[in-house]
């Protein structure tokens, strides 16, 4: 059966992107799909905003090393060398719960065989432009009232549709993340849908 690409767009310090792509890693265990994994940064979407919290600032602040490491292994190394880097990065910054430092960076790229002078990138702006042409990819299909995570896929009528989320905690496993899968590619394929939203009630949970 041939595969299906669907394209993901994550910022690591994201738990709730981090949430979704447990999720499509288990959707490619019972559907015919492989999720690509491209680069959005909350730091570019918020840039110029007022009035955001102090410590959501702060974040937004250090942010900018993550994604300008991600970025830059995409380039010169591939998506497949990018999949790799997200999982260290993401694995040691959600169910680890570790700060965002060089430390953090340096243990990463070892663990998927990537140069430690990656990790000098976090304070470099070389890979700034590619950095936002990917955010841009991304997230213009969907406008810019929403974050992370956002995927592009083939809709039922062949046609790519691009939508933001969801955002599901816990992840489901198995036949029930497929469920969602064609649950979700059903509304997101239809003319005119726009929205289907509740209150968070729930923390990230990274079990």
């Amino acid at each position: 059966m041939t595969q299906i690409k669907v394209d993901l767009w994550v910022d690591p310090i994201c738990p709730y992107a981090w949430m979704t792509s447990r999720w499509l890693l288990e959707v490619e265990r019972v559907r015919p799909i492989v999720a690509q994994f491209h680069v959005m940064s909350l730091s570019v979407l918020n840039e110029g905003r007022e009035n955001l919290p102090e410590r959501y600032q702060r974040l937004l602040d250090i942010g900018w090393g993550p994604v300008r490491i991600a970025i830059a292994v995409e380039e010169n190394y591939g998506p497949e060398a990018l999949r790799s880097l997200y999982e260290a990065l993401g694995t040691r910054l959600h169910p680890l719960g570790r700060d965002i430092d060089r430390e953090l960076y340096l243990e990463a790229l070892s663990e998927v065989g990537l140069p430690a002078s990656l990790a000098d990138v976090a304070k470099s702006t070389d890979f700034d432009r590619a950095l936002r042409a990917s955010h841009h990819a991304g997230m213009d299909p969907v406008g810019d009232e929403v974050g992370t995570p956002v995927i592009h896929a083939p809709g039922v009528s062949g046609e790519t549709v691009a939508f933001f989320g969801p955002i599901v905690i816990p992840a489901p496993k198995g036949e029930a993340a497929g469920r969602l899968w064609d649950g979700v590619l059903l509304v997101a394929g239809t003319d005119g849908f726009f929205e289907l939203k509740r209150s968070r009630t729930r923390e990230p949970t990274f079990d």
